[in-house]
Order: C-alpha cells, then sequence, then structure tokens
C-alpha cells in the first residue's frame, strides 16, 4: 500500500500547491480495523485549521474521481508539527543547518540513533554530533525527525 500514497502524492500535489501550502508527506496507514489517509501539508508561517479544511475540500472529489484506494478510509489533513519525520530527501534538503534525530536500522560505531546538525543532504546525509561528523545513506535510516529545543 506504500504505493498508494505516491500516486495520491503525485494527484494531489498541484491541487495542494495551489491552495498556498507546500505538500509535505501523504501516508496511507492502517491503525486497528480502519485505513487512515494522512495528508500533511506545510507553509512557512504555520499551517492553520482554515488550511486543512481547504485542502480537504479541495482534494477530496480529486481522489474520489481517481479513485486510487480500493478500501473504505479516512482522509486526514494536517501539519507535520515542530519535530516533522523526514522521509523524502527533499525533507533533509529543506533542513539543511537544523538540529535532527537520525535511527538507524543497524549500529554505526555502536549507536543506532543521533542527534545532531544536519550538515549535508543529497546521496548521503551528514550530520555534525559530539563534535564529529557522521555520513549516512538515505536507506540506512529508518527514522529521522526535526529536533525542538
Amino acid at each position: 500500500m506504500a504505493n498508494t500514497a505516491e500516486k495520491v502524492f503525485e494527484l494531489i500535489r498541484t491541487t495542494v500547491e495551489a491552495e498556498g501550502v507546500s505538500l509535505w508527506d501523504v501516508r496511507f496507514l492502517k491503525e486497528g480495523a480502519s485505513w487512515y489517509l494522512r495528508v500533511f501539508i506545510d507553509k512557512d508561517e504555520g499551517v492553520s485549521i482554515d488550511d486543512c479544511t481547504n485542502v480537504s475540500h479541495a482534494i477530496d472529489p480529486i481522489i474520489d474521481e481517481a479513485d486510487p484506494i480500493d478500501v473504505p478510509y479516512y482522509l486526514e489533513v494536517c501539519s507535520p508539527g515542530i519535530e516533522r519525520e523526514l522521509t523524502r530527501p527533499q525533507h533533509f534538503e529543506q533542513m539543511l543547518g537544523e538540529t535532527v534525530k537520525i535511527r538507524l536500522y543497524k549500529a554505526v560505531d555502536g549507536k543506532k540513533e543521533f542527534i545532531g546538525v544536519l550538515k549535508s543532504a543529497g546521496e548521503k546525509i551528514v550530520i555534525e554530533s559530539e563534535g564529529s561528523d557522521f555520513e549516512f545513506g538515505f536507506k540506512d535510516i529508518s527514522k529521522a525527525n526535526l529536533c525542538d529545543f
């Protein structure tokens, strides 16, 4: 179902941007017995309830017409939040210079979690942590978040 989120992302991107916000991410998740299509939007001055409502109203008919989801689901439009998850290469590029927490699938130097300043993003993600630079492949990262402290 991961492809479902990507299909919806591409389907709604232009419409979301026409509402004056950027499309941060789309996730299609099962929680308990229910499916949720979560659309994360962002803008520099912060996302309001009105932004979420307007985007929801704008994208709902587009998703219904294209019908990329074959199970009943709930549509949620929300902000990625202060400690937003970084899931796409462009997220890392946008957060250069910010403090991030990175969790890895496999330990590096005996650690699976690093907190540091994001110095570089591209083929490799580089953070400065505890006075040293650490380099990770995008595929080696199990989870990455912006830190709010």
